[in-house]
């Protein structure tokens, strides 16, 4: 799980900087101020949690066999990530507002994550 973990984390981060620059760059001029800001929303949090999940990774990785509870809060904050963040990419880029129903969903994987890693965090020994 930790490679897993890592390099889905690498990948999400990099593709976070990727969209914020796209967003400041090639969308500035055809979007609304406020599609803009919903795209920058998607951005910012895909990487407060792709660095989660490499906080994930790395305290999977100082165990021998991985808690359960830390590998769900890895997975939540992938699935929080492709549902809330994807969402708001594309709503601010189709205008589809019914796309913004989807976009709890999401926050909801991102508050489970959370939740399994501080369930997780507290029965780790150092």
């Amino acid at each position: 799980m930790t490679q897993i973990f890592l390099s889905v984390a690498a990948v999400l981060g990099g593709l976070s900087v990727a969209a914020g620059a796209f967003a400041s760059h090639a969308l500035r001029e055809k979007i609304s101020e406020r599609s803009l800001e919903i795209f920058e929303t998607g951005a910012r949090y895909q990487m407060y949690h792709a660095l989660a999940l490499l906080l994930v990774a790395l305290l999977i990785s100082r165990n021998e066999s991985p808690q359960s509870t830390l590998v769900a809060s890895g997975w939540l904050f992938i699935i929080g990530i492709a549902i809330f963040s994807g969402s708001l990419y594309a709503l601010s880029l189709t205008g589809i507002k019914s796309l913004g129903a989807i976009t709890p969903l999401g926050g909801a994987a991102f508050l489970a994550g959370w939740g399994a890693l501080a369930f997780g965090a507290w029965s780790l020994k150092f």
